[in-house]
């Protein structure tokens, strides 16, 4: 089983589209309704939906290891800046994460991407 994606506001939508044509499940905050949605808001709901966050948001860094300090739960947090990965990588490396990595793998930690 793939983990499943949830792309913030950050993420550019052609990288959705890249990962459905490739089968890999995708939720984004559009479809989802959360457009006005803050941060710790995104991850708490990706958590609540069992689905990896991606974002290029380095507010997110900061809240996923506050988290971790606490001991609060996220169901994870992919993570890479938008200067630093084209869209063709994104598309792959989370595909590979997506397709190597279970959930409990990614439970309570950040990935941080591109992997090359």
């Amino acid at each position: 089983m793939s983990l499943r994606l949830y792309l913030d506001h950050h993420v550019p939508s052609a990288v959705a589209e890249g990962l459905r044509r490739r089968g890999i499940d995708v939720l984004t905050y559009t479809e989802d309704g959360t457009t006005r949605w803050d941060d710790e808001r995104l991850l708490a709901r990706a958590t609540e939906l069992d689905r990896i966050l991606y974002s290029q948001d380095d507010d997110l860094l900061e809240i996923a290891h506050r988290w971790m300090a606490e001991g609060r739960e996220f169901a994870g947090l992919a993570y890479a800046h938008q200067h630093r990965i084209t869209l063709g990588e994104a598309v792959r490396d989370l595909e590979l994460l997506a397709l190597a990595a279970s959930p409990e793998d990614l439970r309570n930690h950040v990935e941080f991407l591109p992997y090359s």
